[in-house]
């Protein structure tokens, strides 16, 4: 089955540098900006010109310093904020104005109290304006997917005769299933009759963790440009996580025939230089770039994966550059794995040397939850010395009153 290209359109110094916590100097923009052009994402938005006078600064010198990917910049349909975003993103080898005004009855209403042709006058003219200062102008519809439908459709229209030529149908806050989202591209792509003269794109937040479901919903609706963030932060919950759309694309080819611009070993990395700029660290159990993605505990895992990674491991650490330390000594870790961690060591034990260091190991596991090295040294050392000594010192080390498990002993019990 042929592949097709979905863009890649990164968001984090934009919206993801919105949520709380995640703020960035100038210096540190322009440094992350830097290792996406190098992670390979197609489209980076820069940031939010209107926001700040630095903020504007930091977008124009990222344009006028990053020279492969193209540099976007977001601008409501105001005047004075497309007038900032031009001139952002003017020194860039590709620039795109990305202009947006909420479409949801709701928003018309409530927030900025408008009727709907009101609304769909000012997404004309603001990129009528756009396409004035560039050829690529990307329109987004806010609050898209609460939107009424045939409303939506008229601007989606209006604004690609105009010139727009990306259309990004937003589920800005999180509200969609997949299955809304796949029947709303679908829909939307089927009623509007210029819609094949540009690319659509989604935008999905994560409020009840459908962020990336919904996002490759999109792409099967009809979507080409994916937009997400590093690490999936965002406003709220946040945005949906580009390492793990890229990697749905690179491990369900059978379902998702789709391919990416993006180096996928360059995806903790670049997890990695966000933690550090943001102090804010990735939850363990995050998949693709948390400390625990490639890490087993559990006996018959440990086992499984050193006979062969792909027993419990469906992509390999090396693909997204990511260190593997399979071996997690814990409580529910096996014999063979406690093993393999002390041939590591230096130190070669087997038989009833091994089921005293096993129990010793168990012990310490049932105090401090995990085992370090540090652990492993002492408990060995002290098997060694206790089998020096008469048979009645060795006592510290039998079995528990509480026998443990043979199979867990050997490596095959909890944790499926």
């Amino acid at each position: 089955m042929a592949q097709e290209q979905v863009r890649i359109f990164d968001t984090t110094l934009r919206d993801g540098e919105q949520a709380p916590g995640f703020s960035l100097r100038p210096s540190e923009k322009i440094q992350l900006a830097r290792q996406l052009d190098t992670l390979g994402v197609d489209v980076i938005e820069a940031g939010y010109p209107i926001a700040s006078a630095a903020e504007a600064d930091a977008v124009r010198r990222i344009a006028t310093e990053v020279r492969r990917p193209i540099i976007a910049c977001l601008a409501r349909c105001h005047p004075a904020d497309l007038e900032r975003a031009a001139w952002a993103i003017q020194p860039a080898a590709q620039g795109r104005i990305h202009t947006f005004i909420a479409t949801s009855d709701l928003h018309l209403k409530a927030k900025l109290r408008i009727t709907r042709e009101q609304c769909l006058d000012a997404a004309v003219d603001a990129v009528r304006y756009a396409r004035r200062h560039t050829f690529d102008v990307q329109f987004s519809a806010e609050d898209a997917t609460r939107s009424d439908l045939d409303f939506l459709c008229r601007v989606v229209e209006a604004v690609i005769k105009v010139g727009a030529t990306t259309i990004n149908l937003p589920d800005t806050v999180g509200y969609s299933t997949p299955d809304d989202i796949y029947e709303f591209f679908t829909e939307i792509r089927s009623r509007v009759p210029n819609s094949d003269k540009v690319v659509f794109s989604t935008h999905c937040h994560d409020d009840l963790g459908l962020g990336v479901a919904n996002s490759l919903a999109a792409v099967k609706g009809g979507a080409r440009q994916v937009e997400c963030t590093v690490n999936g932060i965002g406003e709220r919950a946040g945005n949906a996580a580009l390492e793990e759309i890229v990697m749905a694309f690179h491990v369900r080819q059978d379902r998702m025939p789709f391919r990416t611009n993006v180096v996928t070993q360059q995806l903790y990395g670049s997890s990695e230089m966000l933690a550090k700029l943001t102090g804010q660290g990735v939850q363990v159990n995050k998949a693709i770039v948390g400390r625990n993605a490639f890490a087993h505990e559990a006996g018959i895992h440990q086992d499984g994966v050193l006979k062969d990674r792909r027993t419990y491991e469906i992509m390999s650490a090396a693909d997204v550059g990511a260190p593997w330390n399979p071996l997690v000594l814990g409580k529910h870790s096996g014999r063979h794995a406690v093993q393999k961690r002390c041939a590591a060591l230096g130190f070669e034990i087997e038989g009833d040397e091994l089921v005293r260091v096993y129990r010793g190991l168990m012990a310490v596991a049932d105090d401090r939850k995990t085992i370090g090295d540090d652990d492993i040294i002492a408990v060995v050392g002290a098997v060694r010395r206790a089998a020096a000594v008469p048979a009645e010192a060795n006592e510290p080390f039998d079995a528990p009153a509480t026998p443990v498990p043979a199979m867990h002993e050997s490596g095959y019990g909890h944790g499926v």
